[in-house]
């Protein structure tokens, strides 16, 4: 047979139900993510899928995320700046494809030996050189 409830059990469940509420929202919250994702892993993978949009939509949409990050202070994940390059590298920019992979390989040195082989099949245009005069040689008389 149910025992029948006393204002005082009552009483000593709404206060025991109260501390239960307080502490909880005392608790601390959560470590804070390392690295901010935004869609960067969905991205990747549409991209290998060969399903993607454009390079250029991609690197818009990348930029944005690493905007958001730097925003945020929030350090961007690994992979994200190597593949940004790689977007850049088929947009037709080897050059930001070289700085990317370079940040990417100081961001993450674990990651140097994928980064340099990159670095050395890349062929970056050099920047063109201004054109000099012939020195002069001068005739003896």
């Amino acid at each position: 047979m149910p025992r029948p409830v006393t204002t005082s059990n009552a009483i000593a469940r709404f206060v025991a139900g109260g501390c239960l509420v307080a502490l909880a929202g005392c608790a601390a919250p959560g470590p804070a993510p390392l690295y901010l994702w935004g869609n960067f892993p969905r991205q990747q993978y549409v991209a290998l899928q060969h399903d993607a949009a454009s390079p250029d939509e991609q690197i818009r949409d990348m930029q944005a995320v690493a905007e958001k990050a730097r925003g945020s202070h929030a350090a961007l994940p690994p992979g994200f700046r190597a593949h940004l390059g790689m977007l850049h590298l088929g947009a037709g920019s080897p050059q930001k494809a070289q700085e990317l992979w370079e940040a990417e390989k100081a961001a993450f040195p674990e990651s140097a030996p994928y980064m340099d082989q990159l670095l050395k099949k890349l062929v970056v245009p050099a920047a063109p050189v201004a054109p000099t005069a012939p020195a002069k040689t001068e005739k003896p008389a």
